[in-house]
């Protein structure tokens, strides 16, 4: 019996690495779903439930950390959120740090290495708040 795939949500407004990551993922047997806007991602976490959501931190109207922040109330305890940007990675670890993600990535992480990355993820046992 295989193992069931990893549930991916991609939140980027960017159509062309939106299509990148999702066809990366897909085939190393992700279950990708996609969103292009800030506006509507607690909805769509608490609908699907993914076991990860990818959220681009400089997505307009809402910034991924503060997304996180109202999507996090809507999801189920075991779902992962990783801040994913192009921008420095010391300032987008403080901002992970700071917003309570469980992890941050460069988008220039693609194919067998992102699909890695997030398998480490999903595995790892998640903190809860406060500890």
């Amino acid at each position: 019996m295989s193992e069931p795939k990893i549930r991916v949500l991609i939140v980027d407004d960017d159509p062309d690495q939106l299509a990148l990551t999702e066809r990366s993922l897909s085939s190393y047997n992700f279950e990708v779903r996609t969103h292009r806007s800030s506006l509507g991602v607690s909805n769509l976490v608490r609908t699907t439930a993914p076991d990860l959501v990818l959220l681009d931190v400089n997505i307009p109207a809402l910034s991924g950390d503060k997304v996180l922040t109202l999507a996090r109330q809507q999801a189920p305890e075991n779902t992962r959120f990783v801040l994913y940007s192009a921008s420095d990675e010391s300032k987008l670890r403080a901002l992970a740090l700071a917003a309570g993600a469980d992890g941050y990535l460069s988008k220039s992480t693609q194919g067998a290495d992102l699909a890695r990355k997030l398998e480490r993820l999903h595995k790892r046992p998640r903190v809860a708040a406060g500890t």
